[in-house]
């Protein structure tokens, strides 16, 4: 069997807050990603295939908080971050700090799969991206009017929806995605739970993959995608359960976000404890959905 979930981001929304249309917009963007990624699987594909095709369709999409609609830092400018990791090998690649990388998820596969290393940061990074061949772009492609209104607002309620994607394939594996433009207004150099193994990302064959979105802050300092696989591993609690667990740790901190997994059974999970989290799912059987907030 086979399935995918992805997430475009928790944030503290209700409905009130997006109009009938930006609501559709929304729905069509994820669906777009979910389709990219479920494409992959249905093709016979392999999951860390499907995931970066799927967190690509969001990193191109400037609704979503990575790669073209990426929040502005307090100095005006875009820094991209993102992390992919595979279940079968535990293999993982992750760039933080980087400018005017069309799809930063491309640039963490290809530290992956091209260095020994698992994290490269700033101009290094995107020195080792050009040598790739990967797209560049001026600021311009990364301009998006609603992200800089919320820095010249100083909205109290950040942008923080980070982008990304789990998935289980037909021979068994899992793998995550997640990519992000990181926080509205947050000091150039700061580098959040995305880019980061066992926080923001994690996969592994034996347990589960996950990718979270939120407080990034709140999640690194709980170690939180690990910290679901050690449950599941450890302590054999339920997947949903698992994520549920976390993120009430999270909360006690005063954190807010989401967490999407999924296991080798093909058990999904999309949970969170804020007001709304894009997200959406599917199944090999058809079976999913696409929600934003609650209830609706």
């Amino acid at each position: 069997m086979f399935v995918i979930a992805i997430h475009g981001g928790a944030e503290p929304l209700t409905p009130a807050d997006l109009s009938e249309a930006e609501q559709k917009q929304y729905l069509q963007g994820l669906d777009e990603a979910l389709t990219a990624g479920y494409d992959v699987l249905e093709s016979g594909g392999t999951a860390l295939d499907a995931v970066t095709a799927a967190v690509m369709a969001m990193e191109n999409n400037v609704l979503f908080n990575a790669g073209r609609g990426a929040a502005f830092t307090a100095a005006g400018t875009h820094e991209l971050e993102a992390a992919l990791m595979r279940g079968d090998t535990l293999e993982a690649g992750c760039a933080a700090g980087v400018v005017n990388l069309r799809n930063p998820v491309l640039l963490a596969r290809a530290v992956m799969e091209k260095t020994e290393h698992v994290l490269m940061v700033g101009s290094g990074a995107e020195e080792f991206a050009r040598e790739q061949g990967l797209e560049f772009d001026s600021d311009d492609y990364f301009f998006s009017e609603k992200k800089a209104e919320e820095l010249q607002e100083k909205q109290e309620a950040v942008t923080r929806d980070t982008i990304g994607a789990v998935a289980l394939d037909r021979h068994g594996n899992l793998a995550a995605a997640t990519s992000t433009g990181g926080l509205t207004g947050q000091l150039p150099g700061r580098v959040g739970d995305t880019a980061i193994i066992g926080v923001g990302t994690y996969a592994n064959n034996d347990t589960c993959a996950v990718s979270c979105t939120g407080d990034g802050e709140f999640f690194i300092r709980t170690v939180a995608a690990y910290d679901v696989s050690c449950q599941i591993g450890y302590q054999q609690r339920s997947l949903k359960e698992a994520c549920r667990s976390v993120l009430d740790k999270i909360a006690a901190l005063g954190g807010e976000g989401g967490i999407i997994a999924v296991t080798p059974a093909g058990e999904v999970a999309l949970e969170f404890n804020s007001g709304s989290m894009f997200r959406g799912w599917r199944s090999e059987n058809g079976k999913g959905d696409i929600r934003i907030f609650r209830t609706e």
